[in-house]
């Protein structure tokens, strides 16, 4: 029941860098994971991707081993084949800093998102959910992927009921852009229903997401289609 996760495609060291700051939050919750239980099965595992020339695969393999990555595969693809890599590979979310690369990923189906560029802390895993999308889920602009996200949120839910309140490892913070406290609370019964429980929520009311995004700096945003944590 592991939960496959997919950085790439790089092999440039500001690629490594966002790859080491999702992955060392990754790691975080399957360490901890294994403390309240060593055979706990619901862990990440890391699949790193490059479309670059397979030549480059020991620069890549000593830049994760510099950064204290823990991989569990590593794959070389060309561009062309790289969604059916990561379908071959049962990837059920696929994180990159090139948001054309998780745009076209997203539109056949796999689930996708862009890593942050600013530092976020690496104590725990932040990841954003947009309530918009849950609640008005026809007018999400990537609907290939609808269903994996949907699947992967119930499965970040069972992760994070394995922790108590306080002292996660996993943090799932819920942010609704439009509408009033009413479209927030109807996003938050939905995943209540799916299983997933949230650490936060806020309710923006049209106010602009950048802000927000900013002060609580999310390693990743699931449910909006590819958005940038900059934006």
């Amino acid at each position: 029941r592991y939960r496959e996760v997919s950085f790439g495609p790089t092999v440039e060291d500001r690629g490594v860098e966002g790859t080491r700051r999702g992955g060392k939050s990754l790691q975080k919750v399957n360490e901890r994971l294994l403390e309240k239980n060593p055979a706990e099965s619901l862990l990440f595992d890391v699949v790193l991707i490059a479309t670059d020339s397979q030549q480059q695969s020991s620069r890549i393999i000593s830049s994760t081993s510099h950064y204290g990555l823990e991989v569990g595969r590593f794959c070389f693809s060309s561009r062309e084949d790289l969604v059916e890599t990561l379908v071959v590979n049962n990837v059920q979310l696929f994180l990159s800093t090139d948001r054309d690369e998780a745009l076209q990923v997203s539109q056949k189906g796999v689930l996708s998102a862009l890593l942050g560029r600013q530092e976020a802390p690496s104590e725990s895993l932040r990841v954003m959910l947009c309530g918009d999308a849950i609640v008005r889920p026809d007018c999400d602009p990537v609907p290939a992927s609808r269903g994996a996200a949907q699947s992967f949120s119930a499965r970040l839910g069972e992760m994070r009921g394995r922790f108590g309140v306080s002292g996660s490892p996993l943090s799932i913070v819920l942010v609704t852009s439009s509408g009033g406290s009413k479209s927030c609370g109807v996003a938050l019964q939905t995943l209540r229903s799916r299983g997933l429980s949230v650490d936060e929520a806020y309710c923006l009311a049209g106010a602009p997401r950048g802000p927000i995004l900013s002060l609580l700096r999310p390693h990743f945003l699931l449910g909006d289609g590819v958005i940038d944590l900059e934006d």
